[in-house]
């Protein structure tokens, strides 16, 4: 009898196992939602961690931007790859991220202030299961960009392991002229912040 009762009891025991790893997997991504912790570069890695949770790569270490594209929050359609040859700041939030909303009237001021310098903005929008909240997140705050709908999280996984890659809700990436991921920030960033990550490769010549 105790041999049934054990095989019984194997189930509801790898069952809990499961659950317990997925919601752990949940929780490291979304650490990053008010943490703004940020990992340096070792290795190969190609990037160095900056004071205030900004990192770097060098212009002869930077990876490529994945094919970022699909859908928007507001039914268009957007790819990264429509803003060839301009310097690209890519910003992932969340309609129920309280760092993303702190930091939003920031992206769109610096957004207005630098879009005739060459400079764009494509948000993608993620963990939104229902994209009501996020159409009422956008029209809140004016976001003058388009932003991918992406609920599953599927656009964050196509950066290459070992890059700048986003990690944390908000993330903010800036993408040189080249199509390559020049800084990254895994925190919710003020203005004085943001522009600190775009001059520099305005100027890149």
């Amino acid at each position: 009898m105790s041999g049934c009762d054990t095989r019984r009891d194997r189930a509801p025991r790898r069952r809990a196992t499961a659950l317990t790893a997925a919601v752990a997997a949940g929780l490291v991504l979304l650490s990053g939602c008010g943490g703004g912790e940020s990992t340096g570069g070792s290795g190969n890695t190609g990037f160095v961690a900056g004071d205030g949770g900004v990192d770097r790569a060098a212009k002869g270490d930077r990876r490529p931007a994945p094919d970022l594209s699909g859908e928007t929050v507001d039914g268009e359609r957007a790819a990264l790859a429509d803003y060839a040859g301009k310097v690209v700041v890519v910003n992932v939030w969340g309609s129920w991220c309280a760092p993303c909303r702190a930091e939003m009237p920031h992206l769109v001021k610096v957004a207005d202030d630098t879009r005739d310098r060459g400079v764009e903005f494509l948000g993608i929008n993620t963990r939104d299961p229902n994209i009501t909240p996020a159409r009422k997140f956008e029209k809140e705050f004016e976001v003058p960009y388009p932003s991918l709908y992406d609920p599953a999280g599927k656009l964050m996984l196509r950066f290459p392991k070992g890059s700048l890659n986003p990690k944390a809700i908000p993330s903010t990436l800036v993408i040189d002229r080249d199509g390559k991921i020049a800084a990254r920030a895994l925190k919710p960033l003020g203005e004085d912040e943001l522009r600190e990550m775009i001059e520099p490769l305005i100027a890149e010549k």
